[in-house]
C-alpha cells in the first residue's frame, strides 16, 4: 500500500500502510443541492480501501452526483451546494486548504463515455505525466509502455503510438483513459458506468480489467448492470429516489446484499421486482 502526504496544505502527515478493511471514505450527513433542488439527502456511508464498491439503483437517484461529490468534481457544477462531511483518509475533502493538485492525482475519474484527448495515443499518456512532472522526460516512453500494458492495450497499439487516440475503438479508448489515469499513480478509481457505452465484447474486456484493478486500487463505480456488480464488486450501495431526492437505502458486501438484503426495497430491486 502506497504512502501519501496529507491533502491539507500546512499539515505534514503521512498515512500509514492500511489493510483492505480500513476505511478510505467516511461520509456523514452528506446532502447536495443544485440551486433549490435537493439532489442527495443525508447520505451516511463508509467506503473501504482496496476493494470494489458498486453504486447501484435506478436512473435519477443521485448516483453520479454522489461520485461528483466524493471526487470534488462537484466544484465545477454551477449552483451546486454540498453540506455534511466527507473525510478522505482523515482529511476533510471540502477543507479550504485542500491541495487540489494532489487530490486529482490520488482520485482518478473515469467517465461513462471514453474521453481521450484529441492527440496521439502516446501523448494521451505522456502529457499528464509531463504536466505533473512525475517522471523525467527520458523515462516517458517506458512509463507509457507500462501504463498501456497495465490495461492490456500495449500489444494492440504499440505499432501506432503516434496515431490519433480517436482512431481507437470505443473499448480501446476507455482502456486508454484508464491507462492515462493509472500513469499518475492514483489510489482511487471512480468510474461512472464505464462499460455502458461499449459493445458486449468490449464491455467484457473492460469489466475483466476493473476486476483486476480492484486487487490494487480502491474502485468506486456506478453500474446499472446488477450481474456485473455481483461478478466483480466486493460491496454495493443501493441508492433510491425518496421524497424527490437521492437517498441511500442499504450498503453491505455483495454476497449479503444480493442474497440476504435487510431492506424490502433492496430485496425487490435485486430480484427484479422493482426499479
Amino acid at each position: 500500500m502506497k504512502h501519501y502526504p496529507s491533502l491539507l496544505q500546512n499539515e505534514n502527515l503521512n498515512y500509514p500502510a492500511a489493510s483492505p478493511q480500513d476505511l478510505l471514505y467516511t461520509i456523514r450527513n452528506l446532502s447536495l443541492h443544485y440551486g433549490d433542488l435537493l439532489a442527495l439527502d443525508n447520505i451516511n456511508l463508509n467506503i473501504p480501501r482496496a476493494q470494489i464498491t458498486a453504486i447501484i439503483g435506478p436512473s435519477g437517484c443521485g448516483k453520479s452526483s454522489f461520485l461528483y461529490c466524493i471526487s470534488r468534481l462537484i466544484d465545477h457544477v454551477a449552483g451546486a451546494r454540498v453540506s455534511g462531511e466527507i473525510l478522505f483518509d482523515a482529511s476533510n475533502l471540502f477543507d479550504s486548504n485542500l491541495d487540489n493538485t494532489l487530490l486529482r492525482r490520488r482520485v482518478a475519474y473515469i467517465f461513462q463515455k471514453p474521453t481521450p484527448f484529441p492527440f496521439s495515443i502516446k501523448k494521451n499518456i505522456a502529457l499528464p505525466l509531463l504536466e505533473h512532472q512525475l517522471v523525467p522526460k527520458k523515462t516517458i516512453d517506458e512509463t507509457v509502455e507500462m501504463s498501456l500494458r497495465s490495461v492490456g492495450l500495449w500489444d494492440e497499439v504499440k505499432d501506432r503510438l503516434e496515431q490519433s487516440a480517436l482512431s481507437l475503438s470505443g473499448g480501446q479508448q476507455q482502456r486508454l483513459c484508464i491507462a492515462r489515469s493509472l500513469a499518475l499513480n492514483p489510489e482511487v478509481l471512480i468510474m461512472d458506468e464505464p462499460c455502458s457505452a461499449l459493445d458486449p465484447i468490449s464491455s467484457a474486456v473492460v469489466e475483466e480489467l476493473i476486476s483486476e484493478l480492484g486487487r490494487r486500487y480502491t474502485v468506486i463505480m456506478v453500474t446499472h448492470n446488477l450481474a456485473q456488480a455481483k461478478r466483480i464488486a466486493h460491496n454495493a450501495a443501493l441508492f433510491w429516489l425518496q421524497n424527490n431526492a437521492g437517498a441511500l437505502i442499504e450498503f453491505d458486501n455483495c454476497d449479503r446484499l444480493f442474497t440476504q438484503a435487510k431492506h424490502p426495497l433492496t430485496r425487490a430491486y435485486v430480484s427484479g421486482y422493482k426499479g
